[in-house]
């Protein structure tokens, strides 16, 4: 009996301290426990940058197309590419049939010829027609002077009688007319200077119309070698051997391999996270390309959202068509946001407990998460500048308010 009784003394006692134990455990939240500060570790709460990225993928892509147009009336006379082919700037893609502009410009020669001649006529006629002019005008001021003196001379004879005045008035009449001749003479040569100027300027405009147009005319005969007008790709070629083709028709489409953009493409569950003027990274090759999305597909397909992107550098070396690129499109940004360095189960808008250091002790807090971004997060309330957070695994001591930190 006294066994028996010692066993149940010994139960009660055993249910009393499990009771107990229970009891202190599952009212954790008022018994602190203690933690080593060597054994855990903190962020420090900061001000700085906050950056949210959606990841997609892209294809390199020409960012212009070019079309080559016939420059005159012609005939195809060979085809020297086809579609597909790679080409560089200058490259000659066909040969147009040349014989009627060479005619023309044989025709324009031989009027420039013409004309020039006509114009040395023209210049050495006036050089001459001045000449007989400035004579002309002379010999009317050599008879103007003469009549001046024989006029003087019967003057002072008249004084002594030796001359009538009839004879002297008739002198000074000859004068007045010989003045009258000779303005008029002046008029006359001053209208015919100006005709055989007229058309000295007439026959050099028409020359250099003629050389205008011979210029025009040599230029539309290299043209006629139908050349690629930048590096490209020829994607078709709208004509063949012995078609004839008029001034403009197109004759080739091709892509320019001078510039590039990209076409990107991200799963539709990010498709609310990209917007039409956001910036984003291209990698390519171990080097990174800046750029901004333009327009963006209004539809999905494939359950992919497909946009298209325009870079700084659209010339860079290393881009090359249809090249397959990791693009990185920064969706949200914060500057000099309160933050906290990015916990696994971080989410945008949502509040989270957390453990801050404060003196002796770690005391749980309640925090609430601003924007997430891809390394740091913003904090819109339940800390401040300076104060560290354990960011290691607390579920040891999760469940408890605070717990005391043992040096």
């Amino acid at each position: 009996m006294g066994t028996r009784k010692n066993l149940s003394i010994l139960l009660i006692v055993l249910l009393v301290v499990v009771a107990a134990g229970s009891a202190i455990y599952f009212s954790g939240t008022r018994v602190p426990g203690n933690v080593k500060s060597g054994k855990f570790q903190t962020v420090t709460i900061d001000h700085g940058e906050v950056v949210q990225t959606t990841n997609a993928t892209g294809v390199v892509e020409s960012e212009n197309e070019v079309l080559v147009l016939s420059p005159a009336a012609s005939i195809v006379k060979n085809i020297l590419k086809e579609p597909g082919n790679q080409v560089k700037a200058g490259e000659v893609i066909l040969h147009l049939f040349t014989q009627p502009v060479e005619d023309e410009i044989e025709k324009l020669k031989d009027q420039l010829e013409m004309k020039k001649n006509n114009l040395e006529k023209t210049q050495l006629n006036s050089q001459s027609t001045k000449l007989d002019l400035d004579y002309n005008e002379e010999v009317k001021r050599l008879k103007i002077v003469s009549l001046k003196a024989q006029l003087n001379d019967q003057e002072q004879l008249l004084e002594v009688g030796g001359i009538s005045p009839a004879r002297v008035e008739e002198t000074k009449q000859e004068i007045t007319l010989a003045e009258k001749d000779l303005a008029m003479l002046i008029e006359k040569n001053s209208i015919r200077l100006k005709q055989l100027n007229a058309e000295e300027k007439g026959l050099l405009l028409q020359i250099r119309m003629d050389e205008k147009m011979l210029e025009e005319k040599e230029q539309l005969l290299s043209k006629m070698s139908v050349r690629a007008p930048s590096s490209g790709i020829i994607l078709d070629i709208a004509a063949h051997v012995g078609e004839k083709v008029p001034t403009d028709k197109m004759l080739i489409q091709m892509s320019d391999l001078s510039s590039f953009k990209l076409t990107g493409s991200v799963d539709e569950k990010f498709a609310g996270q990209i917007k039409t003027g956001s910036q984003v990274q291209v990698l390519i090759e171990g080097e990174t390309l800046e750029g901004i999305i333009g327009s963006i597909t209004p539809m999905v397909e494939n359950n992919k959202v497909q946009f298209n992107v325009h870079l700084t550098e659209s010339s860079h070396p290393k881009l090359i068509a249809n090249q397959n690129v990791q693009i990185r499109i920064f969706s949200q940004k914060k500057d000099n946001a309160l933050r906290i360095k990015k916990f696994p189960d971080f989410e945008s808008g949502k509040s989270y407990k957390v453990f801050v250091i404060e003196g002796d002790k770690a005391v749980k807090r309640e925090i609430t998460i601003g924007l997430a971004g891809d390394e740091y997060c913003e904090v819109l309330s339940g800390l401040k500048e300076g104060e560290l957070v354990i960011s290691e695994d607390t579920n040891s001591f999760r469940h408890l308010n605070e717990v005391a930190i043992n040096n």
